[in-house]
């Protein structure tokens, strides 16, 4: 199961069973406070009967749990109903005579708290059973929602992989072609071509972010050293932007990530950094309390907390969807990115990874 797939499986699974669950608690929290209440009014009727029992002089039916006394007090405000619950006893008063006193009754909570035991496991038990049989039944519900989703998402997927796939040819094709134009000298300094080129790149750059993208979902987590990644991408911009200078402070990280998606990720990083970065700039790439960061000497962002939601940019040029794509990537590494930056100044990426 894809990790959309589980999180869209959870969400109706918790739904289902959550409704249900709470509806069972409910129902045996209600249960057991009635329960209880019938057996307070029970042992209350039981002192009432011992009562009857003495007076008519007749043999208890339980005497080793109960007993009485005489005593001479005066109770105002008598009321026959009378119950007191205390922690080891219950108590209850009865009139003994017309001459005056009063009957104490004493009986042992022992029968009682056993009993209100018993009802605690069986009220437990049918909902354990209950939870256990509305959970299956929720497994099965949701996985059966989640079918036309599955295939709807099935016919997206391949689709794209489809037509990404038949983009390459095409796109290879006319990146080849730009550069044996690029190489004439005819064409130097060409305006038309030049924009045709960057929109090429362009096209090449949102390519290979998407086809890393469609195997967000079954990639491989393997441990990398980050820094031959990085050193790869890096050489690569170097040849492009050679005004700007590399700072790569450290020469081994190792950290659990998918190869092409962590290229794909400092690649996309380093192509803003070098684009918005200032003439004779610098990127620094160094780690810190085994986190990443990416520093750039460029015009800074308005608001760095936008930067990695769909299609938000803050220039002319771009797409606004490849730090989207970041963001995909590194939760899908699970690993933390944020973005500090300051106008003018530059900005800093920050990549936190789980182990």
């Amino acid at each position: 199961m894809l990790n959309h797939e589980k999180k869209a499986f959870w969400k109706f699974f918790s739904t289902y069973f959550g409704s249900v669950a709470i509806l069972i608690l409910a129902s045996g929290f209600f249960y057991f406070q009635e329960q209880k209440k019938t057996m307070i009014e029970k042992e209350h009727f039981s002192m009432i009967e011992y009562v009857r029992q003495v007076k008519m002089k007749q043999t208890p039916s339980s005497p080793e749990h109960i007993k009485h006394e005489v005593v001479q007090i005066e109770i105002e405000n008598f009321n026959m109903n009378n119950f007191e619950i205390q922690d080891t006893k219950f108590l209850k008063y009865m009139p003994f005579s017309w001459e005056g006193g009063y009957i104490l009754v004493t009986k042992d909570k022992i029968h009682y708290e056993e009993t209100i035991f018993q009802i605690k496991i069986y009220i437990i038990s049918i909902q354990v059973l209950l939870l256990a049989l509305f959970a299956t039944l929720s497994y099965f519900l949701s996985v059966r929602a989640l079918r036309p989703m599955q295939e709807a998402i099935t016919k997206l997927d391949n689709f794209s992989k489809d037509m990404i796939h038949d983009l390459n040819t095409p796109i290879t094709s006319i990146l080849l072609n730009m550069k044996l134009l690029d190489s004439n000298a005819a064409f130097k300094n060409n305006k038309p071509l030049e924009r045709i080129k960057r929109s090429v790149e362009d096209i090449g750059e949102l390519h290979s972010n998407l086809t890393v993208l469609l195997q967000e979902e079954t990639m491989k987590i393997q441990k990398e050293n980050l820094f031959e990644i990085i050193k790869e991408v890096v050489s690569t911009h170097k040849k492009i932007y050679r005004d700007i200078s590399f700072d790569i402070r450290d020469s081994d990280y190792y950290a659990k990530v998918n190869r092409d998606a962590f290229k794909q990720v400092i690649v996309n990083i380093i192509s803003n950094a070098c684009k918005y970065n200032k003439q004779g700039g610098f990127i620094k790439i160094y780690t810190k309390d085994r986190v990443l960061y990416i520093e750039d000497s460029g015009v800074g962002i308005q608001k760095p907390q936008n930067i990695f939601e769909r299609s938000y940019k803050e220039h002319t040029s771009g797409h606004g969807i490849g730090l989207d794509i970041v963001k995909r990537l590194c939760d899908a590494m699970e690993i933390e990115i944020h973005a500090a930056s300051t106008l003018g100044v530059g900005t800093t990426i920050s990549l936190n990874f789980k182990d």
